[in-house]
């Protein structure tokens, strides 16, 4: 899979026709295949609009999909991605555009359909689409949203940083692709540092330089033998750790609710 970078809302694009009546209004047998990019996913909310074309299913070409419906290739074009961009922040709301990126970086399937037909919506009926939670749509991809962002704040608070050359790298092992989600706060809070977020579920890393930032696919990380300080401040954390901890109000239950153990395998305290 391929992920794309950000990009910033600023203007409107006016899109025709309510959820419920573009089936009728739009042809619906074809399938969209696209570089599995965001900019790319935007590209192909553009071409069902422009082309009046409603797919029964759009998949990256990474993806083995089968389809009874012709595939069709919606190249990724920066203006056409911008467009649709800018339309959503403001003729839905930035809200909106959260939930559709959080729900864009789940490994939920057929997320893309379920991201278009929410845009239908909320171009249809505006911003209160996002509290419209009773339609089985705008349920699905804010439910999925929130796992993506539950789980992007689980991954800021627990992430551990261990230096290797001067460099820190942390580790982690994501069920959804949160990394493009988290690194900003990283680099706000270490902005003179030099740091890389390994991915490993994902087969992506970010690195931050110098101030440059940049995230790449990157298939296997091997690291040196920590250095003998590094083991030093390790063993004085997981010290800390014990040492404040009050055996009399230890519960193990809650601290499983509050720290999921799929957490704990690159967590300092727990190696």
């Amino acid at each position: 899979m391929h992920y794309g970078t950000d990009l910033a809302a600023t203007e409107i694009i006016d899109y025709p026709a309510a959820p419920e009546q573009v089936r009728q209004q739009f042809s619906s047998n074809i399938a969209y295949v696209y570089d599995g990019s965001f900019e790319g996913l935007l590209c192909c909310v553009y071409e069902s609009y422009y082309q009046k074309e409603l797919p029964s299913a759009i998949f990256s070409y990474d993806q083995a999909q089968e389809t009874l419906f012709p595939a069709k290739e919606i190249a990724t074009n920066r203006t056409s991605a911008q467009k649709v961009l800018e339309s959503i922040g403001r003729k839905i709301s930035r809200e909106a555009l959260k939930l559709v990126r959080a729900c864009y970086f789940s490994e939920k399937k057929d997320r893309e359909i379920m991201i278009l037909e929410f845009l239908r919506l909320g171009y249809k009926i505006g911003s209160a689409v996002t509290n419209m939670l009773s339609h089985d749509t705008v349920r699905a991809v804010t439910k999925t949203a929130l796992t993506v962002q539950r789980e992007s704040h689980y991954h800021v608070e627990f992430l551990r940083f261990s230096e290797y050359d001067g460099v820190m790298v942390a580790i982690i092992e994501p069920k959804n692709f949160v990394l493009p989600m988290m690194y900003a706060h990283f680099c706000d809070r270490f902005p003179s540092e030099q740091f890389l977020i390994y991915d490993k579920s994902h087969k992506h890393a970010f690195i931050y330089q110098n101030g440059e930032k940049s995230l790449i696919p990157l298939e296997h990380l091997e690291l040196p033998k920590l250095s003998a300080k590094e083991e030093k401040y390790h063993e004085l954390w997981k010290r800390f750790y014990d040492t404040i901890a009050i055996e009399g109000r230890i519960n193990h239950k809650l601290r499983m609710n509050n720290m999921p153990k799929r957490y704990w395998t690159h967590m300092t305290e727990f190696q």
